[in-house]
């Protein structure tokens, strides 16, 4: 089992029917109008509600900020890759993201956040060497891994030929890219954008099956930008190019 924990998270969870098996709330919790509707939802779908000190349920979250609310649920349900991408082709232009590498949940959660606000139609990401959707990514998520289908793949490269198959660009981070951003005319398209590792970035293997290398531009005098936040970036770009 895994724990859900903050209150836009566990809201989040509940409002989309996440499968849950109880839910915590700390005695003497300040209760606002989302503890509300939380408590309210829970009853509504028969939901255990178990009141317990705060340092149980500090303990029962490592210590990390909870805000005196925790949901208990079974392991993420992953999305079939096969499926992801069938349900995204149904949109006139449908954006993928791909994590090559990407081994801090809480830079897969906010991935998954950003996929949610700029409309990007799933994530996928290897089963290995990567991370997995857990309690620390679904509270870095704020919610959005409730919304937004994340596939696990066997092969990622072999995914992303898949994606170019039908139809998609995939358009690999790179800060030595040779398409800047703002150039980036794939944007109104089927596009995959692939999100390198936090510390070297895209594999030579995913690299090489990349259509397009795309670099953000920056001022010479910053470091290359976090992974979750070169994701985010270009998520605006593309959502910004399809929108105006």
């Amino acid at each position: 089992m895994d724990v859900i924990y903050g209150r836009n998270p566990v809201l989040e969870a509940l409002r989309t029917r996440t499968p849950a098996t109880s839910l915590y709330l700390a005695q003497g919790i300040d209760v606002d109008e989302r503890v509300t509707e939380i408590v309210r939802i829970a009853g509504d779908h028969g939901l255990p509600l178990l009141e317990i000190t705060r340092a149980q349920l500090d303990r029962m979250t490592g210590g990390v900020l909870h805000q005196g609310v925790a949901l208990q649920v079974p392991p993420f349900g992953y999305e079939p890759f096969d499926d992801l991408l069938a349900a995204a082709r149904q949109s006139p232009a449908p954006l993928l993201v791909a994590l090559d590498g990407v081994t801090d949940p809480r830079n897969l959660g906010a991935v998954i956040r950003s996929a949610g606000a700029f409309g990007a139609h799933g994530v996928f990401l290897p089963e290995r060497r990567s991370a997995g959707v857990t309690a620390t990514a679904w509270r870095t998520s704020a919610g959005a891994a409730a919304r937004v289908p994340v596939a696990q793949v066997t092969n990622l490269t072999r995914a992303l030929k898949s994606c170019q198959e039908n139809g998609f660009i995939v358009a690999g981070l790179d800060a030595d890219g040779a398409t800047p951003l703002y150039d980036l005319e794939a944007a109104v398209g089927p596009v995959v954008v692939v999100v390198g590792s936090e510390g070297r970035g895209l594999s030579r293997l995913v690299g090489e099956a990349c259509d397009l290398r795309v670099a953000i531009p920056m001022s010479s005098d910053v470091e290359s930008l976090n992974a979750s936040v070169a994701a985010a970036v270009t998520l605006a770009e593309i959502s910004r190019r399809r929108y105006v």
